[in-house]
């Protein structure tokens, strides 16, 4: 019986070392750490510094994750119509802070490529910048489709394997649902990881008075990482679908509900889907008094 405790033990540090070795190696080669340093640099989040034990739990959290809970959803990913004229397409690939974008034609389910935005102006450079001489489609990437079930861990010996940073997500119908990338998957390793060329994330708009102003279509995790919340997220993908699944129904325009320490109000709804809400801390909102129905006053 002591001979196998040993070896049990022997087993579980030789993972959490392997563990540990991968995440310096990953963080060493995303430049978040230098060579030939022995520890990786924490950076702050919130009010403290990630622990060794939350990095470990997180690296084996990959087995646990689906490239669905860290894309891009469809609704919020950047792309380009191949049938723009191209002098439109290279503006808006110059105008955007991505290195990539996926190409279309018809519709987004019909991605016809992905284009690299070096390779643009590449192209463009060689043709004098004259548009007309350029056919972006003849310069777009294969592109990689991979299905939504895919865990993160998969997705990552994928890309490593490939030496690719960029995939499109699809359904089992083949519907285009987002898009992930190598990125994606490292600062789920290592954290958010911030550079000069970050912006704010898209959708989320901090007001004066300390709320927060987000779409509906905001992915929970994103929000959980750059705002330093802890929302769940095993039951819904997107902020909305969190506010849907515990009200259990859609809600109508200012209604308001309190949950998970957050109060949140619909601020706009489309059709059947809540297209923004306020969000803000539920501890600075006095509880107001239920409205008095009917039934109440002809009671009373």
């Amino acid at each position: 019986m002591m001979e196998a405790g040993w070896i049990v033990a022997l087993i579980l540090a030789a993972l959490g070392a392997a563990a540990f070795l991968l995440r310096h190696r990953l963080s060493q080669a995303m430049g978040y750490v230098r060579a030939g340093q022995d520890r990786v640099e924490e950076s702050p989040r919130g009010n403290g510094a990630r622990s060794d034990r939350q990095w470990l739990g997180e690296r084996f959290e990959l087995d646990e994750l689906e490239v669905s809970d860290v894309m891009v959803h469809r609704t919020n990913m950047r792309s380009l119509n191949a049938d723009n004229p191209p002098e439109i397409i290279v503006r808006e690939i110059l105008q955007s802070h991505n290195t990539r974008m996926p190409l279309w034609r018809g519709s987004l389910d019909n991605i016809v490529g992905v284009l690299h935005a070096k390779d643009v102006l590449r192209a463009l450079d060689e043709a004098g910048n004259d548009f007309s001489r350029i056919d972006l489609v003849k310069f777009a990437e294969k592109p990689w489709f991979v299905p939504d079930t895919t865990t993160l861990q998969e997705q990552l010996n994928a890309f490593l394997r490939r030496k690719a940073h960029f995939a499109i997500v699809v359904d089992e119908y083949g519907e285009v649902e987002g898009l992930v990338t190598l990125g994606d998957i490292i600062e789920e390793i290592v954290g958010e990881i911030a550079d000069e060329g970050d912006i704010d994330l898209a959708g989320v708009k901090k007001e004066a008075d300390g709320s927060v102003v987000i779409d509906g279509t905001v992915p929970i995790r994103d929000l959980n990482r750059a705002l330093d919340w802890n929302l769940p997220d095993e039951e819904a993908t997107t902020i909305a679908g969190l506010v849907i699944h515990e009200a259990q129904s859609i809600p109508e325009e200012k209604q308001a509900f309190t949950f998970h320490g957050k109060r949140f109000v619909v601020m706009k709804r489309d059709k059947n889907r809540i297209a923004r809400l306020r969000i803000r801390p539920a501890d600075e909102v006095q509880a107001a008094p239920l409205p008095t129905t009917p039934q109440q006053k002809a009671g009373a």
